[in-house]
């Protein structure tokens, strides 16, 4: 056997790079993912261009549907014929749709399935201004050949600026007072507030707003902290601020304040569980995303005295319902997603708006492209078992990975028989670059921008080749994911070389998870995974299986891999649905369980 490697640093868009794997979806293909490969044989330099331009003998024509700043509509009127049409009912837009080559909106205008089938075609970019892109149908988008591009820099002073508001303005009850003296009363004891000098602030999550709230915050005398497992600890040195774990910073802040995206992994991260780690009296501030907030949950936790004020900007339905007892509560401050709302932003994001779409109508590939067009159907066909395969242990890997220091340095290695020149990775390195970043980033990850995400957030991402002998029918003979230089909520996952190690093979179509650290296992990657480290003994896979079987948890495949007989082992437990957190409980009380981690695909 033969073995060569290739190395890249994920600055290197010319070189084969490792691709960050999704710990949330579970589809076999993200839209995102459907930009053309280089056909086999090709230099894998060669530039990859998502090409939409419009007809070369005529101006595009640019719809947009939501207001903008002029100096942005200034740039497309250079480029393009610009139709400004606002408040258009869903019909409206339908009807108008076909005879536009880009659509511009906000975050008021669904463009759904039914936007880009009544585009016969025409319609090439959608351009969100603002971050989220939760109105913009992807896999539709994807399906009609239509590439999505969003604005997610703009506006980062402007919520950080608001964040910082609202903190100041909950923490001296700013707005109760205000309207207590609209009201004719004079209660200058009831609104006693507390200062800010001295006291903690958490960060939860340590991107481009996070930071800028940070710096302000160093500024009012806090001790600042954050949470951001992805954040470079070189850049919060920077700031002057201490990256910790998760339990570490809601335990220890007497303010909190959450700067990270809705991503399953955060749907609601802000819970009753949570609300009760927290120290007494701690206060919240949300411009980030409604959702990751249990906004029930904090009306109990409010009403226990566990969480003291909040300051909200961001509800789970906007705008929230009338009577919500969250909006109505007397220690809560709320405005209506202002967070972006400051004149310079909004004159900023139709800038960066007007540019992406102009460069896309160009030809030109967009470092905030959130798709692209479709992978050539025999190339998909191939690599697509091993594209799932790539994201599930992207997925895996990072969940490993425990403590505050962050994730930085990523290997990937596969195993093939084929030459170097005749087997595009590009794919599969996206995939596990997607896995890694977008759970806890606004940024979807496709191959358009998957290098330029990765260094954006400080990852260094190298590939590795090795070279087998044998027939070159098969594209892969397994993928092999590490993490260096961070802790793991599972030790077994440390290989003997010191990193987070997960390996995989795809049998009959299916991806397996076949190693874990340096056991060797053997589990389909369906549902979800439990890993229990165990002293081998007889039984144990019946113990296991009867507490799951109890609970009602379907057990789909059971691998154990061990070191020696009677030593220790390692079993991998595939599972349909997640365990509630007694069942898991139970599993851990087991006396030959030494540790165990529960990891969701």
């Amino acid at each position: 056997m033969a073995t060569g490697s290739l190395r890249a640093a994920a600055a290197s868009p010319s070189l084969n790079k490792p691709t960050q794997l999704s710990l949330s979806s579970k589809l076999p293909l993200h839209p995102s993912f459907s930009v053309p490969l280089l056909p086999r044989g090709r230099h894998h330099g060669a530039p990859l261009v998502a090409v939409v331009r419009s007809s070369l003998d005529a101006k595009p024509t640019v719809l947009v549907a939501e207001k903008l700043g002029e100096a942005g509509l200034a740039l497309l009127k250079g480029f393009a014929n610009v139709d400004c049409s606002y408040n258009l009912s869903p019909e409206e837009l339908c009807t108008k749709i076909s005879l536009c080559d880009s659509l511009i909106v906000r975050s008021g205008t669904k463009v759904n399935r039914e936007v880009f089938e009544s585009s016969g075609g025409r319609l090439k970019v959608v351009g969100r201004a603002g971050v989220g892109i939760d109105n913009v149908d992807l896999s539709a988008a994807t399906e009609h050949g239509c590439l999505v591009v969003n604005a997610p820099t703009a506006n980062t002073v402007a919520a950080a600026e608001h964040a910082i508001a609202l903190l100041a303005s909950m923490a001296r009850n700013v707005a109760q007072a205000d309207a207590s003296v609209k009201a004719g009363k004079w209660q200058r004891n009831k609104y006693v507030g507390v200062s800010l000098v001295g006291k903690t602030l958490a960060v939860m999550g340590f991107g481009k707003v996070g930071s800028e709230v940070a710096r302000r915050a160093k500024g009012l005398g806090m001790h600042v902290i954050a949470h951001d497992p992805y954040a470079p600890a070189d850049r919060a040195r920077a700031v002057g601020v201490d990256l910790v774990g998760f339990d570490e910073a809601i335990a220890t802040a007497d303010f909190i304040s959450l700067h990270m995206p809705l991503t399953p992994a955060t749907s609601k991260v802000l819970n009753d569980d949570t609300f009760a780690k927290m120290k007494k009296g701690v206060r919240i501030v949300n411009v980030a995303r409604g959702g990751v907030i249990d906004e029930e949950a904090l009306v109990r936790a409010l009403d226990a005295g566990i969480v003291a004020q909040a300051a909200l900007d961001v509800f789970t339905e906007e705008p929230p319902a009338k009577d919500s007892k969250l909006v109505q509560h007397e220690r809560v401050t709320v405005t209506p997603h202002l967070g972006a709302s400051t004149m310079e932003a909004q004159e900023g994001v139709a800038i960066e708006i007007a540019e992406a779409v102009i460069g896309a109508l160009k030809g030109e590939l967009a470092a905030t492209a959130v798709n692209a067009p479709m992978v050539p159907a025999e190339v998909l066909t191939e690599l697509k078992p091993f594209v799932v395969l790539a994201e599930k242990l992207g997925r895996l890997a990072v969940q490993l990975v425990g403590g505050g220091s962050g994730v930085k340095t990523i290997k990937v290695t596969y195993a093939s028989a084929r030459a170097p020149d005749d087997l595009d990775t590009r794919l599969l390195r996206a995939m596990i670059t997607k896995g890694i970043i977008e759970p806890i980033s606004n940024v979807f990850v496709n191959l358009v921008n998957a290098d330029f995400t990765a260094k954006q957030r400080g990852l260094r991402i190298t590939e590795e080749r090795v070279i087998l002998d044998g027939s070159p029918e098969s594209p892969l003979e397994y993928i092999q994911v590490q993490i260096a230089n961070v802790e793991s909520r599972f030790a077994s996952a440390i290989s003997d070389s010191g990193e987070i190690t997960v390996e995989g093979r795809v049998k009959d179509g299916i991806p397996h998870l076949t190693k874990v650290g340096c056991f060797e296992v053997d589990v389909s990657l369906e549902g979800s995974i439990i890993l229990c480290r165990q002293v081998d003994q007889p039984g144990m896979i019946g113990r296991v299986g009867s507490i799951l079987g109890e609970e009602n948890v379907n057990v789909s495949f059971m691998s154990v891999g061990r070191i020696a007989p009677r030593k220790q082992a390692v079993m991998a437990i595939g599972v349909d649905d997640q365990p509630s957190k007694e069942t898991l409980n139970k599993i851990g009380d087991i006396p030959a369980v030494e540790e165990f981690v529960f990891l969701k695909l």
